[in-house]
């Protein structure tokens, strides 16, 4: 579908994007809390998604591998694929999801009125404890170490984010991901990651003993997300009112 003119943003505003995508590996459960924490908090009507809606357009894909959700499998589609190898040359009969998905970000890329700022496509991690991210290497120094603010802050803000957890890599198998097909797509003001979060527990900083994840640790995790994009575009002068704080959970 063409991407229209996005009816949240205040009249004249510039069209920044940030571009979500989850459980594209079917498996992964957890991604799909997370992603929820995301969108209910932006539909909410707390002061700080108010004044994102007025400043971002998040586009959403919250499954991009419905048909193996159906099934039941644990990281391929009907067809076998395990799809997060395939963004480079998605066939619209064998990845019908990435291939709509992966036009829409061109067309928003090539459109002289948009900013496509982010990709962050979510997953869940078997073997490794809090949430963390994979970003990628690049050349320009100064484009690494701007890759590196957004992680940094959420850590602020969440407190089962691992900074030391979050890596930068140019793994050969990961070039058919996401994460690293956009990231050398898009050009250097384009931010892509990809948000991994323990299928069990989070360690908090300065302790050794873990805290099991529930659901709703999940979707604070995603709400804390959200909430970092108010931080990175220094919005916070912007929200009107007393704060309500984020639920405790454990």
């Amino acid at each position: 579908l063409p991407f229209s003119a996005a009816a949240n943003l205040r009249p004249g505003a510039e069209q920044k994007v940030v571009f979500i995508t989850a459980r594209v590996h079917p498996g992964e459960t957890p991604s799909s809390f997370v992603c929820q924490g995301i969108i209910d908090f932006l539909v909410s009507h707390h002061p700080i998604a108010k004044v994102l809606r007025d400043h971002l357009v998040f586009k959403i894909a919250p499954m991009l591998n419905p048909d193996g959700v159906y099934l039941g499998n644990y990281r391929c589609s009907l067809m076998g694929f395990d799809l997060n190898r395939h963004w480079a040359n998605p066939s619209p009969w064998a990845h019908p999801t990435l291939h709509g998905v992966k036009e829409l970000i061109i067309d928003m890329y090539n459109n002289p009125k948009i900013n496509l700022e982010f990709y962050i496509d979510i997953h869940a991690h078997s073997t490794m404890m809090n949430g963390f991210m994979y970003g990628n290497i690049f050349e320009d120094e100064e484009r690494f170490q701007r890759q590196a603010v957004f992680p940094k802050l959420l850590c602020q803000n969440a407190e089962d984010f691992s900074y030391s957890s979050t890596s930068f890599n140019r793994d050969a198998v990961k070039a058919g991901t996401g994460r690293r097909f956009l990231g050398g797509l898009l050009n250097d003001t384009s931010y892509c990651y990809t948000l991994e979060v323990s299928f069990y527990s989070y360690v908090l900083g300065g302790t050794t003993s873990a805290v099991p994840y529930t659901e709703e640790a999940y979707m604070k995790l995603g709400r804390n997300v959200a909430r970092t994009f108010l931080d990175y575009y220094r919005l916070n002068s912007l929200v009107e009112g007393p704060l309500a704080p984020t639920p405790k959970t454990r």
